[in-house]
């Protein structure tokens, strides 16, 4: 029958709702994702302000997001519950819940991190400058995020102490106490670098890509090369061909060279203004904002969209070693 078989769900008396073709095609989950996304920012933006209105839901709800997401990159850290990909463990997939899709812990911990701490600091009786009150709970929150992402995402964790040290930044904290976050942050990501071997490689290709073309260096080199291909107008839509394994991650963390390469410099500077109106967007958002939360909010949320597409860009054009940090908004 059109339908498959059964629902994988142990004892399942009951069909899946959509075909399971859907649910693995590429076209099936971006829809499915795109659904769900529209779905959340409609009721967001219908009940978001209303809801955020009260001091105590202020607290309470960025609270919660923020130990849910935390509990999710615990979580993608144990084994049995985690799924592998690419050697490293950032996926938590719902394959035991009949559908076959899954995601990344730290992409909630991107949207927890702001929430919680514009809400930590962006209440009318929070003292920014207050070392015990302010400073010692966001650096401990900072942290613990960190810590959990960079052990299998060096890029991502790299992104989240940006952002949440401009956040810091903009709240007022004290400069003194700010440059220990940066001793503190430094340490911690050296760390990391060194934990891991293929990041002390990663780092040597992008001195020299040559020195191992077929190795490390591969994946910028074929970057490069696919960005080049494209030349000023691009090859068309659809019609590059680097995508057709040249490339590694062309779908997600190289997208933007085979948009390059379809739709040549143009493109590319076209997706780098519309990055830009998103930022001028979100300039305008927190100027109209009516509390300082909000504002948090908002700076919090455009910084980290901005920052991660400026690196990604970085990256893909090797201009900074390579990363894992998708394009937000095309990569897939």
């Amino acid at each position: 029958r059109p339908w498959g078989r059964w629902s994988s769900w142990p004892g399942s008396r009951y069909r899946p709702l959509l075909p399971p073709r859907l649910w693995t095609s590429p076209f099936g989950r971006q829809a499915l994702f795109t659904f769900i996304g529209l779905a959340i920012m409609l009721v967001t933006a219908r009940v978001g302000i209303p809801l955020l209105g009260s001091p105590a839901m202020r607290n309470r709800l960025p609270q919660l997001f923020f130990g849910v997401a935390v509990a999710l990159l615990a979580a993608a850290l144990v084994p049995g519950l985690a799924a592998p990909h690419h050697g490293s463990h950032r996926w938590l997939h719902l394959g035991r819940l009949g559908v076959g899709v899954g995601f990344q812990p730290s992409e909630l911990a991107k949207l927890a991190l702001v929430a919680f701490l514009a809400s930590l600091l962006g209440e009318r009786s929070a003292d920014p400058k207050s070392f015990g009150r302010s400073f010692v709970p966001a650096t401990l929150a900072i942290g613990v995020c960190v810590a959990l992402v960079g052990k299998e995402n060096f890029g991502t964790a790299v992104l989240l102490a940006c952002a949440a040290g401009a956040i810091l930044f903009v709240a007022g904290c004290r400069i003194h106490h700010l440059l220990m976050m940066v001793g503190l942050g430094a340490a911690g990501l050296t760390v990391l670098l060194f934990a891991a071997p293929y990041r002390l490689a990663r780092l040597a290709a992008y001195r020299d890509f040559w020195a191992d073309p077929q190795g490390a260096g591969y994946q910028p080199l074929q970057s490069l090369v696919t960005i080049a291909s494209g030349g000023w107008w691009g090859t068309g839509l659809g019609s590059g061909v680097q995508k057709y394994g040249y490339l590694p991650e062309s779908h997600t963390d190289f997208v933007f060279a085979v948009l390059c390469e379809e739709l040549g410099a143009f493109g590319g500077a076209l997706v780098i203004l519309l990055f830009c109106a998103f930022v001028c967007l979100g300039i305008r958002t927190m100027l109209v904002a009516r509390t300082r939360f909000e504002r948090l909010l908002a700076f919090g949320l455009t910084f980290l969209v901005a920052l991660q597409a400026a690196m990604n860009i970085a990256v893909v054009t090797v201009m900074t070693p390579t990363t894992g940090v998708p394009l937000p908004l095309l990569s897939a």
